[in-house]
């Protein structure tokens, strides 16, 4: 995915990035083509009800935050699939704002 390599080359260098992600599992939240920006984060920090851009199985979400516990993350989109857990140290980036 373009917008996701370009999140990730931005973030890796400390630089907030704009995305317009596509697809309809943050639909609610995110809808498909909106302008997100994503911040670099401090995983430490990161809570449920954040949306994150987290490494998943060899690929990448821009998915939310369901629950913490200690260092794992309970991710899942907004319309109630539940992906799975993942290290904090797998969170790329935090969504700091959506506009059309």
């Amino acid at each position: 995915m373009g917008w996701v390599n370009d999140a990730r080359a931005g973030l890796s260098e400390g630089r907030t990035v704009q995305v317009r992600p596509t697809g309809g599992s943050m639909r609610g939240r995110i809808e498909s083509g909106q302008l997100v920006t994503i911040a670099p984060a401090d995983s430490a920090t990161v809570s449920a009800g954040d949306v994150v851009l987290v490494a998943w199985r060899g690929g990448f979400l821009l998915h939310l935050v369901k629950e913490v516990s200690g260092d794992q993350l309970l991710i899942g989109n907004n319309v109630g699939k539940i992906n799975g857990w993942a290290p904090r140290s797998a969170v790329v980036g935090r969504v700091t704002a959506v506009a059309d």
